[in-house]
Parts: structure tokens; sequence; C-alpha cells
């Protein structure tokens, strides 16, 4: 099992993945590296895929890191259930902490645990100008999903979309490494400054950002920008 990251941990994290998202880009490669640095760095995640729909309302699953992720994604085709559906076609994230007991999967969620799966969280994306779909992430154990995982499935959630539509986002791309390097700078300032977890770091941007209405981004602009006035 993975240990939460750090600030530097994710900026070269990011920088890992992006690598892969250089023109001339194999969408293949790269959709391949996102899934298994999201494996490799997501504590509590033990499988990933990709789900992706067609105009004609087909679904198929791309860079699957192992073979359970593709008979967990299929079964949820097949049955018409589950939380990759909802996330590839209306929901923004589904999360699941216990499938084997979560009531809004009836068929779906007892055969997943039969594969051995418990936990569960899906990101919706959306890449120009028809591509959507969904990020799965599958847990072994209930209740293994975390604020700090959920910040990291949405960050490579971001970068399936930007690397199924770059042609047309590599402005995206840029801005969305930048992004995330800020919020991961931020974070690293929380935990050295008041002696927080990663967690709970990124859930007091969360709550600062709620709070005074104003976007995590800036948020962590303003921290970092703190630090440096204080370190001068």
């Amino acid at each position: 099992m993975n240990m939460p990251l750090h600030e530097t941990q994710l900026v070269e994290l990011v920088t890992d993945v992006a690598e892969a998202l250089k023109l001339p880009l194999d969408l293949d490669e790269a959709l391949r590296q996102i899934t298994m640095s999201a494996v490799d760095s997501i504590d509590g995640i033990e499988y990933a895929s990709i789900s992706v729909t067609a105009r004609g309302g087909a679904i198929e699953t791309l860079a699957p890191t192992d073979s359970i992720a593709t008979k967990a994604d299929e079964l949820q085709y097949e049955l018409g259930e589950g939380p990759s559906l909802d996330a590839a076609i209306t929901e923004p994230v589904v999360q699941v902490d216990d499938l084997a007991a979560d009531p809004r999967w009836p068929r779906y969620g007892p055969q997943a645990a039969d594969l051995g799966l418990s936990s569960q969280l899906a990101y919706h994306f959306r890449a120009e100008p028809h591509a959507r779909g969904a990020l799965n992430l599958y847990g072994v154990e209930p209740h293994v999903i975390d604020a700090e995982a959920r910040l990291l499935s949405e960050m490579f959630a971001e970068l399936v979309a930007v690397a199924m539509g770059w042609s047309r986002q590599q402005g995206t791309m840029n801005a969305a490494l930048q992004s995330h390097q800020i919020i991961g700078q931020a974070v690293g300032i929380l935990i050295e400054r008041y002696r927080l977890d990663s967690t709970r770091a990124f859930a007091f941007l969360v709550r600062t950002s709620q709070t005074g209405n104003t976007k995590l981004r800036t948020v962590a602009e303003g921290i970092v920008a703190d630090a440096i006035r204080q370190a001068q």
C-alpha cells in the first residue's frame, strides 16, 4: 500500500506523467502511463482503467492496469449499472466505500465484491471534440478513499481528458500542471508550518476555498506567496 504524497512527490509525479503527453503523442502509451501512475501513487487503489463513451452510446475500456479492472468495467456495461457508468455519462464523481453493502447498484455491487473489490472511485472527464468517459479506480479494502485520493484522482482524470483531446488542449495541459503544482506546494507549506498530515492540509485548503468562495488554486497561490514573503 502506498504512502501519502507530499509536495515534492506530487510535483515529480505530475512532471513524470506530463512526459508521456508530449508531442508526438502515442495515446495508448500516454493513457497507460496515467492509469499505472494512478495505481502507483494513490493509497488504497490497486487497479485502474478508463471508460470511454462513443456517439452511438457504446462504451469501451482503455488502458486497464489489470484484468480485474477490465472485468469490473465490463460487468457494469453488461448490467447497465455501476459507478463507472454513472461517472462516464452524468455524474462528476462517484465514490463507493463498500461495494458489497452499497444499495445504489444492487446487482453490480455484490458481483464486484465477488471479484475481490471493496472500494471504487470514478471521475468524469470530457475531452474535445467528442470524447467523454470516466477514470475508474478500484480498491480491495473498504473505506480507503480519502481527501488526498480524491485530489490525485481528479488530477489524473484531467490528464486523461488532456491526452484524449491534446490537439485542441495544449494550453489546458499547461494550466492543469501549473495548477496542481501550486496546490502541491501549498499543501507542503501547511504540512511544515502547522505539522499537519497531507490529508488535513488539503482539507484546510478546501475549507478555506469554500468559506471564502474562492477558487482552490487562488487560495494555494496566496499561501505560497505568503511563504515567499516570509522567507525574504
